[in-house]
């Protein structure tokens, strides 16, 4: 009988059983996916992320794993730009924008060297259940047993399915999305462009290769899949500076995308049973905030499970303070999405903000940091230091 069994191996899987495994847990972590293998992602893990890495002692992997750290943003708001780059969180300085197929495989990895045993090619046909306690899950007619089985399994979750996960605070699907590949574009750092209607993002990945992504209002879905080529390099010419850079390189990879970015929280916790990552918590790509909050509920279920299973508190106590953990740590950024995938100009007060940060590069730097998760956002748009930036414009007005 395992401690833990924890359905699916990417980054919400893979770290919650190297954690558990670290503790002396006896973790089985599947998949019914082989590694190295690609799934549909943004790629973009932020500093806060990166620190996460570095605390499990990752980093040194990533840093050597063929994509260039990320310092400086640029923030396109179409009538000028904002430059800058977030402060650091203790040493971490960069962010990564690693492909699926590379990061996943040293997470996987990590788990096993932790001491998890990984079975990959292993689909999970339901669970097992005692009475309403979840007691193990079933393959192929095995049957495997655990204090408690944790689903990272994604969006399409079998284990929220088998437990009938409730989901809470739902803002529906507001985007569509596609992204692609190219060589030879030249960039330094992540680029965002806001527009109306749209929102296009570039970043530097593995191999030389920049990845660029474009979200469109989710009712757009089925007319830009009829010509996603077209309407896609459309979309870039709003961004010229990007377009014309991309004119010059070489589509290295097909277009890959989707019409199913649901934002909601599920019910994260029950008898038996834990979910993190999307399976949990899901939301719009729009500021790729989901493998660094991956990163960090993995860390926060890893202790709540783990001072439950060693009697230090009961499970369910711990299971419930990690729901309500991870719901203050990711309600800005939840918010700020929604705000974001909306594609609606910014509002007035915004748009104030973003003249009175051309000439503040400290501000501008730490808003930067606010998406990068190295400045708490509440402190940033408290309305004390908010008034403090905007002064200089409104007294010029």
């Amino acid at each position: 009988m395992y401690d833990a069994i924890v359905v699916g191996a990417r980054c919400a899987g893979s770290p919650t059983a190297m954690l558990l495994a670290r503790q002396g847990h006896r973790v089985l972590v599947v998949d019914r996916a082989g590694f190295p293998s690609d799934t549909l992602s943004t790629h973009y893990i932020h500093q806060s992320g990166v620190a996460s890495l570095e605390r499990w002692g990752l980093l040194p992997r990533i840093a050597a794993a063929g994509a260039p750290g990320i310092r400086n943003y640029t923030l396109d708001v179409g009538p000028f730009a904002l430059h800058g780059a977030p402060p650091p969180i203790g040493e971490v300085t960069e962010a990564y924008s690693l492909r699926r197929t590379v990061l996943d495989q040293m997470l996987v990895e990590a788990a096993a060297d932790a001491g998890a045993e990984v079975r990959q090619h292993f689909p999970v046909d339901g669970l097992v259940t005692d009475g309403d306690r979840v007691t193990g899950i079933r393959s192929r007619g095995k049957i495997e047993h655990a204090r408690i089985v944790i689903g990272a399994d994604g969006l399409n979750s079998l284990v929220a399915r088998g437990v009938g996960a409730p989901t809470y605070n739902d803002q529906g699907t507001l985007t569509c999305a596609y992204y692609t590949y190219w060589s030879g574009v030249e960039i330094d750092g992540v680029e965002l462009y806001p527009r109306p209607g749209c929102m296009i993002v570039a970043a530097p990945t593995n191999d030389g290769q920049v990845v660029t992504i474009v979200l469109w209002p989710n009712a757009e879905f089925h007319a830009i899949r009829s010509d996603i080529e077209r309407r896609f390099l459309e979309a870039l010419e709003l961004a010229p500076g990007l377009a014309a850079r991309v004119r010059r390189a070489t589509r290295s990879e097909r277009f890959r995308g989707t019409g199913r970015l649901p934002n909601f929280y599920r019910r994260p916790h029950g008898k038996g049973w834990a979910l993190v990552g999307d399976a949990g918590y899901h939301k719009d790509p729009i500021l790729a905030l989901g493998i660094s909050d991956a990163f960090r509920d993995a860390e926060l279920l890893a202790q709540a499970v783990d001072a439950g299973l060693s009697g230090r508190a009961p499970l369910a106590r711990t299971l419930a303070d990690y729901e309500r953990r991870r719901n203050e740590l990711s309600a800005h950024g939840f918010q700020s999405t929604i705000g974001f995938a909306r594609l609606q100009p910014p509002p007035p007060d915004m748009q104030q903000l973003f003249a009175a940060l051309r000439d503040n590069p400290r501000e501008r730097d730490r808003l930067f940091g606010t998406f990068a998760g190295t400045v708490p956002p509440d402190e940033y748009f408290a309305p004390d230091n908010l008034a403090r930036i905007l002064m200089p414009v409104r007294a010029a007005a």
